[in-house]
């Protein structure tokens, strides 16, 4: 079971088994699974099995890879179930493409916003289009934008992730500028990158990966970083660099923290194996 960091508190409700696309080069979190949806009524027992603990709950995410996937038919008893077991609730949140909130209407968004569903989590990884489809995301830079914006057009938050290193030295350049251009046509509330990890091996992730890959080495990644940071122009998005794959840890909000991250950038460039472990904690 997978799930955010920020979700490490909230009640975890199986909805679907597996990722509906599962296509992804860079992705080996469900790929020992095949995409099922669970029976409401297995759902429903979930739900109900935490009834003793129900006035703790105030969080509800639901799994596995893109539940968004479904009718608003066979969401909204779930949500309805989850609001009426517990009362303390204050958000539901689960993983989305932008794919599957594109094929919803303004309508849907909204029935599932009303119904608690605030925030949506979306893996970018990317807004350049080469790299997107070099990853086998399924994306482009437009079905990106459009689907995250009419998302939070009704009213819902969205925290979406870019993956340095994720196209490698041939792509790293419009990959860098073409992140930070799809994050501003979107100003999401929360943002993330991590850098990629190749859980099954380097050559595993190549044989997935559609073209020449080179992996970057960590002054590219940087680099790569700095790049994305400069074009950035966000006007109130809590930003985070934290994951266990970033050497270097930031933290804040873009843009008002902006010129202090490339400051800390830049002097992890100068010296990415010495002071930066010292000072930022990044190891």
């Amino acid at each position: 079971m997978f799930r955010p960091p920020s979700e490490g508190r909230s009640l975890i409700i199986q909805v679907t088994l597996g990722c509906s696309w599962n296509k992804c080069s860079f992705c080996e979190m469900y790929t020992s699974k095949h995409f099922t949806v669970r029976k409401q009524e297995d759902v429903f027992q979930d739900i109900e099995a935490f009834k003793p603990w129900a006035d703790q709950i105030t969080k509800v995410f639901l799994a596995d890879g893109d539940p968004l996937v479904l009718s608003n038919k066979k969401l909204m008893p779930i949500l309805e179930k989850i609001n009426a077991t517990f009362p303390n609730l204050r958000r539901i949140s689960t993983y989305a493409s932008p794919s599957n909130i594109n094929r919803k209407s303004d309508e849907d968004l909204k029935e599932l916003q009303d119904a608690g569903l605030q925030l949506l989590y979306v893996g970018i990884e990317s807004g350049d289009d080469a790299t997107l489809e070099a990853i086998q995301k399924g994306e482009t830079f437009e079905s990106t934008v459009t689907g995250i914006n009419k998302a939070q057009r009704v009213g819902m938050d969205t925290s979406v992730m870019i993956i340095t290193g994720v196209g490698g030295r041939y792509h790293t350049e419009q990959h860098a500028v073409r992140s930070a251009e799809v994050l501003n046509a979107i100003q999401p509330k929360f943002a993330s990158t991590l850098v990629l990890t190749a859980h099954k091996g380097l050559e595993h992730y190549k044989s997935r990966f559609k073209g020449e890959f080179i992996e970057l080495n960590l002054t590219e990644q940087l680099d790569e970083m700095k790049r994305f940071m400069e074009k950035v122009e966000l006007k109130n998005t809590i930003f985070r660099s934290d994951h266990a794959s970033n050497r270097l840890v930031l933290k804040g909000v873009l843009g008002k923290d902006k010129e202090r991250f490339l400051a800390q950038i830049e002097q992890a460039i100068q010296d990415p194996y010495g002071k930066t472990r010292q000072v930022y904690g990044g190891y």
